[in-house]
């Protein structure tokens, strides 16, 4: 039996929003082993019946089932196209047609967009930060064949047509370098429409457009005043079309979100709500203004609020990209666990997850009565509500009702991060059914799990995850809670690995780095905070004045990250597309290395590691060191990307500097007995794991750090720089033993130390909860910040063993090495890569293991046994004897192994 399971357009199912003909790709399934395609026919269609074929590949000789392209076919805007897929293995069975895909285009051009943006405030509204409404009607004139919608915003929105929202995406069209680089979203609204008239309209809120970010309070980094743009293409049956925009003729008004931010949440007065605002028939030009009695009761008229004309907001349209996936959304609910009083008599919701997003509230009342939540982390020693970690952030929601009538209400323009929320006010008596968290963010499959025998071990593989649902809204920020929440480039340069393990990341990463290579310097520097809110506007800041971009580990996202990406999904275009984001970036690190030891302005170093001196953020590695580490990292991984893309020259050039940069390293950061100048566990991990060590020098750095690990009791003192890659240091070089230990710690200074405190994520310090309950600093102690989470590559890579191969990426060649120890009985992890799922999964009874390896269709995968001595059943697969394990090689398939260690 061989059939497509799955097929797939950019690594998704049926896009809505592509602007250029998609990379098709389909998952097999076969009951068979060792499944190789021989061949594929691909077809487009303009029909779903397939009736009225566009593109028809023929049989094309190939085993490519991931990166197949319709060479030479063409699209059109806001078209629907229909695809299917057969293919032929070599032994010669056939698929059959796959189930039918289709994908939705957007506007191809600039020139097709006849909308303006439209803003019912004005710059005297630059300090506000109310919700609007703008709205319109049109009409439809006979049968809809099909319909789009084509939107965005300066700011946050909600679509509506005929008083329905649109879609299922929230804080749309999320963040992005605004004037440079903004997505707008695409909707297939044909079942929405009624002929004859039709009510449209959008509400919007401040965002991180306008509303007040970073932890220097600016507002309006964007732009003054929210607006709105719109474009609906109507094709009808008999042949025409119709195209509807905002423009002057839409109305504006104040909408019932009297304020909402991203750090301070939001306060909702449903008084001001207005009955058929977006619905066809409206008269916005008849309404009055609304009006309260002295006992908070409303005047006849409260539905029907003054609508005034919109003003049109002018905007440069060459910066629109549609964004067809990875939007975010509402993803799980979160039931509250428990409403408890504190010792000072606070009234608090315990949902026993620390989380992003925001809650659902049931409320009855009458009219004026107030709900008020104040949302935040953590108790405090004594078990009292504890907010200093926010800074300057509220995280408060505000309902105001507006009747006797029980309603739920969420806020729309904001989220909060949160695993408690004090009820400052709320009607009658709260009942634990009447408050649901959600957890908020951008919508990715989960592509990973990983359990283990080990209970701790799994709970930081859940605090992993959740700490990647909480940090990846839109962009990859820091922390969802403080007055910061910020792209930090360095947390997602060391996170993206694990990331990629846990979730599809492709379009969240892709879409991201547009943003990273928009707002580098002209010269090429890499700011450390994407989207750049930061650079000239750092007066008053301590640290930040000392220089807003270009620090090591962290700008050197705009190479690592392009290339994890290519290695989790073999994908070379998001290579083309960053390459010159790439060469600019090494090319600003060579204009500034003295002699190929790279520094330049603020280097945040290894950062907050425990070898800082007192008082100080910054680890005891030298900044020369570990900047000219990854200017070699960097330059590397760089020369194997215009290798890969065929960029011959560019190959010549970085290599010739990449031996230059090693070279100086070497002779700089190493002694003449081979000792490394800087004695620091970091100075050690980077030159092992980044292959910076002399070959004759690698034994003996070894032992350094081991040393090094030995004066900590074998605890890590590392930071940003040195944590990710310390237990790949240790068991790349024989030392597995020794990773697992570290790993396995549990008192502090260790992964498992949070564990222990009762984590539900990962914190940003590694002990910003001491064992008596007292916190590490107010300033600057988040307890949802995935940085350290970046153990989770190690758990995927090397407990498990699930290893993408650099020459055939993507998982088309897979290696699965599982190293055994830990104590751990057994393991147990699964990843869905493009191809199909790769499993691995040990146990461990005495001396004796046993193995299950699955190997999707259409790939192979080198099968190697830790510390195996003898094959006792090798499930119909010859192993042979490598240096501390043996060795086979597989087609797709599930085998079961068992062997004597």
């Amino acid at each position: 039996m061989l059939k497509i399971g799955k097929l797939k357009m950019n690594y998704q199912e049926n896009p809505i929003g592509v602007t250029q003909v998609p990379q098709f790709g389909w998952v097999l399934e076969s009951d068979k082993r060792s499944v190789i395609q021989a061949s594929y026919e691909l077809q487009i269609s303009a029909d779903a019946e397939f009736k009225n074929v566009l593109f028809d590949s023929g049989e094309i000789n190939s085993d490519e089932s991931a990166h197949v392209f319709a060479e030479g076919f063409q699209i059109k805007s806001a078209e629907k196209y229909f695809v299917r897929a057969k293919v032929t293995d070599v032994d010669g069975e056939c698929s059959g047609w796959s189930k039918t895909g289709y994908f939705v285009t957007a506007l191809l051009s600039e020139e097709e967009w006849k909308a303006e943006f439209v803003s019912a405030e004005t710059k005297e509204n630059a300090g506000e930060s109310k919700g609007t409404y703008v709205r319109s009607s049109f009409r439809v004139k006979g049968n809809v064949k099909a319909a789009y919608a084509f939107t965005t915003a300066l700011g946050l929105y909600k679509f509506y047509i005929n008083g329905t929202k649109v879609g299922t995406d929230e804080l749309t069209p999320g963040w992005t370098s605004y004037l440079k680089h903004l997505t707008y979203q695409t909707y297939d609204i044909t079942t929405m429409l009624k002929e004859g008239e039709n009510g449209v309209g959008a509400m919007l809120g401040a965002g991180w457009y306008k509303g007040k970010m970073g932890f220097v309070g600016n507002r309006n980094n964007y732009g003054e005043q929210t607006a709105f743009l719109g474009q609906i293409h109507i094709a009808y049956e008999d042949g025409t079309t119709d195209t509807i925009v905002t423009d002057s003729t839409w109305k504006g008004s104040d909408a019932p979100v009297v304020f909402s931010e991203i750090y301070d949440g939001e306060i909702y007065d449903a008084r001001l709500e207005i009955e058929g605002w977006s619905e066809a028939g409206f008269d916005a030009n008849g309404c009055a203004e609304a009006g309260f009695k002295a006992d908070g009761g409303t005047q006849a008229g409260y539905h029907a609020k003054r609508f005034w004309d919109v003003e049109t907001v002018a905007f440069d349209k060459k910066v629109l990209e549609a964004q067809s996936f990875c939007k975010v959304t509402e993803v799980e609910p979160v039931t509250a666990k428990r409403i408890f009083q504190t010792p000072q008599g606070d009234t608090v919701i315990d949902f026993g997850q620390n989380m992003t997003g925001w809650i659902h509230v049931k409320v009855k009342g009458k009219a004026g009565d107030k709900v008020e939540l104040n949302c935040f982390e953590v108790l405090d020693a004594k078990g009292n509500v504890y907010l200093d970690n926010l800074r300057g952030a509220k995280e408060t929601l505000t309902y105001i009702c507006k009747d006797d009538q029980e309603t739920e209400y969420h806020p729309n323009f904001t989220f909060m991060g949160f695993q408690f929320a004090k009820i400052a006010s709320y009607p009658g008596e709260a009942k634990i059914e009447d408050f649901t968290a959600y957890a908020v963010h951008s919508d990715m499959e989960q592509t990973g799990t990983f359990t283990c025998s080990n209970p701790d071990i799994n709970q930081l593989q859940h605090n992993i995850l959740w700490g990647l649902k909480g940090n990846f809204v839109d962009v990859p920020t820091d922390c969802p809670q403080r007055n910061e929440r910020l792209g930090w480039t360095g947390d997602a340069q060391i996170f993206c690995r694990t990331a990629s393990y846990l979730m599809n990341t492709y379009h969240f990463f892709a879409k991201w780095l547009k943003d990273v290579a928009a707002d580098q310097t002209p010269e090429g520097g890499v700011p450390h905070v994407v989207p750049d809110i930061l650079s000239g506007k750092t007066d008053g800041d301590w640290l930040l004045e000392q220089g807003s971009h270009s620090a090591a580990a962290w700008a050197d996202v705009a190479v690592i990250n392009p290339w994890t990406m290519y290695l989790t999904y073999g994908d070379k275009k998001i290579l083309e597309d960053q390459y010159s984001s790439m060469k600019a970036w090494i090319g600003f690190m060579e204009e500034h290395a003295k002699d190929y030891i790279w520094n330049y302005k603020l280097q945040f170093g290894d950062w907050v590691a425990l070898d800082a001196q007192e008082g100080s953020y910054f680890g005891a590695t030298p900044n020369d060191l570990t900047c000219t580490a990854y200017f070699a990292y960097s330059t590397g991984l760089f020369v194997k990307i215009a290798k890969i893309l065929g960029n011959c020259e560019d190959e010549k050039k970085y290599t010739a500097l990449y031996e230059k940069i090693v070279d100086k390293f070497q002779r700089t950061f190493f002694d003449s007995e081979g000792i490394m100048t800087a004695q620091t566990q970091t100075a050690h991990i980077v030159a092992l794991y980044f292959n910076l060590v002399p070959e004759a020098y690698r034994e003996k750095t070894v032992e350094g750090l081991l040393r090094l690990l030995e004066k900590e009791n074998g605890h890590l003192v590392t930071g940003f720089v040195g944590t990710p890659y310390f237990c790949h240091a240790l068991s790349q070089n024989g030392h597995t033993k020794e990773a697992y230990e570290l790993l396995l710690k549990d008192d502090f200074p260790s992964w498992l130390y949070q564990v222990k405190m009762g984590a539900t994520t990962v914190w940003e310090h590694w002990d910003g909860m001491k064992p008596d309950g007292t916190m590490w600093s107010p300033d600057m102690n988040s307890f949802n910040h995935y940085a350290y989470g970046a153990i989770g590559e190690w758990l995927y890579r090397v407990a498990a063993g699930i290893e993408a191969d650099e020459e055939r990426s993507g998982y088309k060649f897979t290696t699965i090495y599982p190293r055994i120890g830990g104590g751990l009985d057994y393991v147990k992890a699964n990843y869905k890569s493009v191809y199909g799922d790769v499993t691995s999964e040990w146990n461990v009874d005495g001396d004796e293991v046993t193995m299950k390896v699955c190997i999707p269709p259409n790939t192979q995968a080198k099968i190697c046994l830790d510390q195996a001595v003898e094959v006792l059943d090798g499930d119909g697969l010859e192993f042979g004897s490598e240096n501390g394990f043996m060795s086979g090689c597989a087609g797709s398939g599930c085998y079961h192994i068992r062997f004597r260690k």
